[in-house]
């Protein structure tokens, strides 16, 4: 079948490869001259040393991508996202599904991709939505390296679809959920962890610490969840624990990396120049403050985080913080 990526960034570009080896046609959407040249006349992405498959093209032309197929997989930034779609609701002519594998919430509103693509993409032209996220750095996965993601929609027969497209015999199995707002906020506030989890490795703090948060991370994830409304135990899983694990504990991950800068001392906005990628978790951490502080949801690192990143206080002042906070007994369930 024919599928148009839109965002043909390192993970955009990594999936275009995963649906032509399963012998699909892909028409990527792109705005980066440099990318686009590197994809369509050097058959490769700047971002990596492997080779693309000839079929896989690319092109700065909505009107193209959106008369190419009515499968969307969008991979582009959060910030970017609505834009992005007001542009293609402007243009589409058939009734189309869009499959989300960005990660993040929208600070301005505390909305997850799902619900800016329904606000966004007018009713008639909208089939449906599925999340396919889960543990997957595009570095592994360009080079075919064995990964698991989970394809989550309320529509138990699209998530199928999904998982059928994507998954390959040889290095991606797809499980399916009906748990889509689990599936999203794990995602998302995974990445708010990962940058901390980053400060905490930048600051020096060693193994324990890590394990530590990462396991504390996953509570904050799951009040999250609880708060928007759906089931805790997904957080448990592949979208949750498993996205957790990969991003908070590798130096493939640049939301890891972004933090491990802030905690070495260097400021937000060189971080920000230094790196060429989206850097979701910063993002991440002021939409999820945000809704904390508007509902009351005990999030104690990823509120500390933001007062570090946004508001001035010292990393030495926010783990004191943290640590003097009143003891209690650790509860999981």
């Amino acid at each position: 079948m024919k599928i148009s990526v839109i965002g043909g960034g390192a993970w955009g570009t990594t999936l275009a490869q995963l649906l032509v080896d399963n012998g699909h046609d892909v028409l990527i959407y792109e705005i980066n001259p440099e990318h686009i040249d590197a994809i369509n006349n050097q058959g490769r992405h700047p971002f990596f040393n492997n080779t693309l498959d000839p079929k896989i093209k690319a092109t700065n032309d909505i009107n193209k991508v959106t008369d190419f197929a009515n499968y969307f997989v969008l991979s582009v930034p959060t910030k970017a996202m609505r834009i992005v779609l007001k542009n293609i609701n402007k243009v589409l002519k058939t009734k189309s599904v869009f499959i989300n594998v960005s990660k993040g919430i929208e600070p301005e509103t505390s909305k997850r991709v799902s619900e800016i693509v329904s606000e966004e993409i007018d009713s008639d032209k909208l089939l449906g939505f599925v999340a396919l996220t889960g543990p997957s750095h595009a570095e592994e996965v360009i080079e075919r390296k064995v990964t698991l993601l989970v394809a989550a929609s309320a529509d138990a027969d699209l998530a199928v679809n999904v998982q059928q497209i994507f998954a390959n015999p040889k290095y991606m199995r797809i499980y399916t959920s009906n748990d889509l707002i689990g599936a999203e906020v794990g995602g998302a506030v995974k990445n708010a962890i990962a940058v901390i989890s980053g400060i905490c490795t930048g600051l020096g703090l060693g193994e324990n610490a890590r394990a530590a948060l990462i396991s504390r991370g996953i509570l904050e994830i799951i009040r999250v969840v609880e708060h928007m409304g759906d089931r805790r135990d997904t957080a448990f899983g592949l979208t949750g624990i498993g996205d957790l694990i990969v991003t908070a504990s590798s130096e493939n991950s640049r939301n890891f990396q972004a933090g491990k800068k802030i905690g070495q001392g260097v400021p937000l906005n060189q971080v920000f120049d230094m790196e060429k990628q989206t850097i979701e978790g910063v993002r991440t951490i002021d939409a999820v403050h945000q809704l904390s502080v508007k509902h009351d949801i005990d999030l104690p690192m990823i509120n500390t985080a933001y007062e570090v990143l946004f508001e001035g206080l010292s990393i030495d002042d926010a783990l004191e913080k943290l640590l003097n906070r009143t003891l209690k007994v650790e509860e999981i369930i």
